[in-house]
């Protein structure tokens, strides 16, 4: 203890003295300390820049490059991202749609499992008659006059025959 008392006297501290005359050496001291601590990082600062050899002009260019390397490195990915979100908005509306269809399909399944709408399709579109009954076919004038061709015009080509039937037939009839 005793050295400590003794190393205390020689800095010139001790209990004798009263503390306010060491409140402003404190205050002087965290006032250099933030001096120093402001100017080694202004030091810092200033000699990174002098040891890229960079003037303000230079970092400027050189952070412009960095950031035009950041948004190119973005913007593929971000044009994937988009168009897979498009992909998927397709596909959802494309799934909505077979739903949709799905549940037409059920219902009619459900119609159709009635005898009687079989049977009312079967004779609707097959023509079918049950045994006993007599079937009647009715053709309309109109029908007629459409399968036949009129005679008096036989240089008009057929309707269904293919260009190079009636190609041939231009050349072999004089035309």
């Amino acid at each position: 203890m005793a050295e400590r008392g003794r190393a205390r006297g020689r800095r010139g501290g001790g209990r004798a003295q009263s503390s306010s005359p060491r409140r402003p050496q404190r205050a002087r001291r965290e006032d250099r300390r933030s001096r120093l601590r402001r100017g080694l990082t202004a030091k810092r600062a200033s000699g990174a820049a002098k040891v890229l050899g960079m003037s303000t002009t230079r970092r400027a260019a050189v952070v412009a490059i960095v950031v035009c390397a950041l948004a190119f490195t973005l913007a593929v990915p971000l044009r994937t991202y988009l168009s897979q979100r498009a992909d998927v908005a397709a596909e959802e509306a494309r799934q909505a749609d077979l739903e949709r269809q799905v549940a037409e399909l059920e219902a009619r399944k459900a119609e159709l499992s009635d005898p009687a709408q079989v049977e009312a399709e079967a004779r609707r579109r097959l023509r079918y008659v049950m045994p006993g009954e007599t079937p009647y076919m009715v053709q309309l004038p109109e029908d007629k006059q459409s399968e036949q061709r009129p005679e008096g015009d036989e240089r008009a080509p057929a309707q269904g025959s293919a260009w190079y039937e009636m190609l041939w037939d231009s050349v072999t009839k004089g035309e």
